[in-house]
């Protein structure tokens, strides 16, 4: 069953492919080292002191060694490479690290003077720390199959008392199990209850490959973690992408239920607009009334300035709209028409005053006399 989107985000990089060497074909020493050496200034140390210590020529060893930058000392380690066959060595063309068995623990944060006891198939292996950082001893005892509890412990005893006084020992019952780390490049060993972490700058240095080997795979190990985070980010777009389709299929969904509702409200929506609009109009002729005898006064002698001259009289008077009298009027004197009009325009009530149809005949003067009032000028006389 294929693993999930999600699973392989949680789950991050996988761990690094891990080939571990036996502890019972390599021998330890610890080299000391200036703390402020150069990589190049410990790497030349280390192969003069192998050299020094082994029959065989440097080329013709598997080696590392182990110095956290800044350390007095380092621990380097070898192997003669004739004791690996060549399927052994053939099965390390797919491994990240190649390494002792041992060599996973080295990162672990022990106090001084502890004792590491790592068990495997063929024996026991014993990492002593004199002082926190790097450790100072590596021994390893082989464990004769089918090996009984007490001889095992007897053999553990003798193992611990050979690698030197130990405050704190601690036993780690099985072989370390890699892990991805937390930052490029690191990588964290489990065995037990101990926790190991080799960064980055130290992982080339205790793989036994040859360093031109290493560096082509370094450069594979780069590629493939940038592969792995285009991936998980391309299945994170994915996923965002989808939450998206997600959400604009459910929003059509929402919007199409609300249209049908808005659909199905509109005949009643519009039955109570219709209502309401026909309350509004009764209520306004109801409330507005007509006032054509108030907006007659406006135009008499007693309102007029000067006085309405008593040649002018009104005819007839209708209203038009609620604020607009039209009056038809004559006068024997077309010349106080102008001087009426006048008059009536300084009225503070009369918004508009007009003049229309004007014509005579047998010496009378007939117009049409168009006055709109300002809303709310006019009052009811009974108010």
């Amino acid at each position: 069953m294929c693993a999930s989107p999600i699973d392989i985000l949680r789950s991050g990089p996988p761990p690094p492919r891990v080939a571990f060497l036996p502890d019972a074909v390599f021998f330890s020493r610890a080299i000391a080292v200036p703390a402020a050496a150069s990589e190049a200034e410990v790497v030349s140390q280390v192969g003069l002191s192998l050299e020094a210590l082994s029959p065989f020529p440097l080329a013709q060893l598997y080696h590392g060694y182990y110095r956290p930058e800044g350390a007095a000392h380092a621990l380097a380690f070898a192997a003669y490479r004739r004791r690996f066959t060549a399927e052994q060595t053939e099965a390390w063309k797919g491994a990240d690290l190649v390494i002792p068995a041992f060599a996973a623990l080295l990162g672990c944060v022990v106090e001084p003077s502890t004792t590491v006891v790592l068990a495997a198939a063929d024996g026991l292996t014993a990492i002593h720390w004199d002082r926190a950082g790097v450790p100072s001893l590596v021994l390893f005892s082989p464990l004769a199959e089918g090996c009984s509890d007490d001889e095992r412990a007897r053999i553990r005893g003798e193992l611990i008392r050979a690698a030197g006084e130990a405050r704190t020992v601690v036993d780690a019952p099985s072989p370390a199990v890699p892990r991805a780390g937390r930052r490029d490049g690191e990588v964290l060993f489990e065995a037990g209850s101990l926790r190991s972490s080799l960064a980055a700058d130290v992982l080339a240095a205790i793989d036994v490959r040859d360093k031109a080997d290493l560096a082509s795979l370094a450069r594979a190990r780069r590629r493939d973690i940038i592969l792995w985070r285009v991936t998980t980010g391309s299945l994170a777009a994915c996923l965002f992408f989808l939450l998206c389709e997600v959400g604009l299929v459910a929003g059509g969904f929402w919007q199409a239920g609300r249209v049908a509702l808005v659909a199905a409200q509109k005949p009643t929506v519009e039955r109570i607009m219709d209502e309401q609009d026909l309350a509004s109009r009764i209520d306004k002729l109801s409330t507005e009334r007509l006032l054509p005898l108030e907006m007659i006064s406006q135009l008499s002698p007693e309102v007029a300035e000067p006085k309405n001259p008593p040649s002018i009289q009104f005819l007839r008077a209708q209203t038009s709209g609620q604020y607009t009298l039209i009056v038809e009027a004559k006068t024997g004197n077309a010349g106080e028409i102008a001087g009426y009009k006048s008059a009536i325009e300084q009225n503070p009530a009369c918004e508009r005053v007009e003049i229309k149809d004007q014509h005579g005949k047998d010496n009378e003067i007939s117009f049409t006399l168009v006055v709109t009032f300002k809303p709310g000028a006019l009052t009811p006389a009974s108010s």
